[in-house]
């Protein structure tokens, strides 16, 4: 079975203008990078149903659920083989209320030590054009899909 991810591309119409809600992941390998690293909220799942996945993941990297008509967006298969499964929800979130998981690596590489860093170091809002220059483009899609569906631009 090949891996695979669910999120939730959370969306708001701020003065008529389109925003989504994209997180920033943490650790030191992320730490400068910028374009094309931010993310929707997302993890991997197996046996689990996927929007359920998705639900769980928002909250384990944000710290926050989010409720809502879920609008389903067509899976997108990364290079690598990976697919991520995405839902489109309206809602209102604080990108200052984050508050992520954490997971461990060995840092500095080689060096034996293990430490911990939170899976999302920041959120923020952006208009659809802002976003797609940010987020992975593996994942830029989904943020054109919502727009197209919604007949909106950033």
């Amino acid at each position: 079975m090949s891996r695979q991810s669910a999120g939730i591309l959370v969306y708001r119409i701020e003065n008529d203008v389109l925003e989504v809600f994209l997180v920033h992941p943490g650790g030191p390998v992320w730490a400068k990078k910028d374009s094309g690293a931010w993310s929707i909220p997302k993890g991997e799942f197996g046996e689990e149903d996927a929007f359920a996945a998705a639900k769980r993941e928002f909250e384990e990297e944000t710290g926050m659920s989010i409720e809502g008509e879920a609008i389903a967006l067509s899976p997108r298969k990364l290079k690598g083989g990976k697919i991520i499964y995405a839902w489109a929800v309206e809602g209102a979130v604080d990108p200052a209320g984050v508050r992520s998981n954490l997971f461990e690596m060995e840092w500095p590489p080689r060096s034996g030590r293990r430490q911990n860093f939170p899976e999302i170091d920041r959120a923020a809002w952006f208009p659809v054009d802002e976003a797609l220059q940010k987020i992975n483009p593996g994942q830029a899609g989904f943020i054109e899909e919502l727009a197209a569906k919604l007949n909106r631009r950033g």
